[in-house]
């Protein structure tokens, strides 16, 4: 099956691409490496039949477990997706000039599969991602995948990983697909060729705290992102600015940071890697995506399952100020999944909020997992099963 995509033959024109890739010697190079590749990446010929993998599920954490499979389908210069395939899960070839790795052209998303009392297997919501992927491709001059192929990938590489989907109750397989540039590059232009590649590992809370309530840090030196840059899209490039901020947040004993706008850096945006909310009353609120905050798919959950849990729900300027008045604190994330806030510190002072069953992204959370679990009725078509 061939899919067309959106190229950047919309940004540039394809004669111009084409002398492009000549000065530069990329056909040649290219076509080898995804020879190369080819050759690598033999289909499997049976999975394993092992209902589960030899680990200890009650200490998963949160870091790479090599599974059996990844799944990678490549889209050279012609704008075409290729027919993808299932790999066994190993390193993979790059150029040294790859796109990616000189002028970090590359996108990720993470999605979760999770394992039913019953046996069977679905995703939360893996549309969401793929629009999101399509969206930030976009605005990084790359080529994507439809919404059915980035689906279709993504469950063919939950089932060949079958045995390391943990247990109910026991945590849940990552899912983290990659769009990247790994054509050769030297002058500054997009990736004449672009590799979609889906991985995944078993995984248990994200934070070391674990279910325990988080301690944030408000970081007024380093900014996460600014306006008219790529903070509002999964780019590869958002992540790395912020490990100094994370690294000396840690040292200090705290859980993460808290970001504030660039502009004013008085406005609260987001946490290293999830969104945040606060809660006055019945009233919840998040920052506005303004093109500096990414969209989560639970961020977007939480809101509509507030909503119908007869909250009121804003998205708007939340000032620093306002944390020292706000009921409750948490933060959404794939990753993350719903976790309250115990304490806020900014600019040497620190908030306390009180942690109770009661709290109110408990029960949102209670909501969303039994909508997941089937306890609660799918009535949005959240749940896809995966066959």
């Amino acid at each position: 099956m061939i899919h067309k995509t959106t190229s950047i033959r919309n940004l540039i024109q394809p004669s111009a691409l084409s002398s492009l890739i000549s000065k530069l010697g990329a056909s040649s190079y290219a076509t080898q490496a995804a020879s190369s590749l080819q050759q690598a990446c033999e289909p499997p010929s049976a999975y394993s039949n092992d209902e589960y993998a030899d680990i200890d599920w009650n200490g998963l954490g949160f870091s790479v477990m090599p599974t059996d499979y990844m799944y990678i389908m490549k889209c050279p210069s012609d704008g075409y997706f290729q027919q993808g395939q299932l790999c066994r899960y190993g390193n993979i070839e790059l150029s040294p000039s790859a796109g990616v790795l000189n002028y970090g052209q590359g996108l990720f998303e993470g999605t979760k599969v999770y394992r039913k009392k019953d046996g069977g297997l679905y995703l939360f919501r893996p549309d969401q991602n793929a629009i999101r992927m399509q969206i930030g491709a976009e605005r990084m001059c790359m080529p994507s995948p439809s919404i059915e192929h980035f689906i279709n990938a993504v469950k063919q590489t939950a089932l060949a990983n079958r045995r390391w989907i943990p247990p109910p109750g026991k945590g849940s397989l990552y899912v983290r697909p990659l769009l990247i540039g790994t054509g050769p590059v030297l002058g500054l232009a997009p990736s004449p060729e672009y590799t979609f590649l889906v991985y995944a590992s078993p995984v248990g809370n994200y934070f070391k705290e674990g279910t325990a309530a988080l301690n944030l840090y408000v970081e007024g030196e380093f900014h996460r992102a600014s306006r008219g840059g790529a903070g509002g899209v999964k780019s590869i490039t958002n992540y790395a600015p912020v490990l100094k901020a994370i690294h000396r947040a840690k040292d200090r004993g705290f859980s993460d940071v808290l970001y504030l706008d660039s502009l004013n850096k008085k406005n609260i945006e987001e946490v290293s890697s999830c969104n945040i909310f606060i809660v006055k009353g019945n009233i919840l609120s998040t920052p506005a995506t303004n093109g500096t905050i990414l969209e989560g798919v639970t961020r977007k959950s939480m809101m509509e399952i507030a909503k119908d849990l007869g909250y009121q729900v804003e998205e708007r300027t939340i000032p620093v100020d306002e944390l020292i008045d706000a009921d409750e604190v948490f933060c959404t994330g794939t990753a993350v999944g719903v976790a309250a806030v115990g304490s806020i510190t900014y600019n040497g002072k620190r908030t306390e909020y009180e942690i109770s069953p009661d709290l109110v992204c408990k029960k949102l959370y209670s909501r969303l997992v039994g909508i997941q679990s089937g306890a609660v009725e799918d009535n949005r078509g959240w749940v896809v099963e995966i066959d």
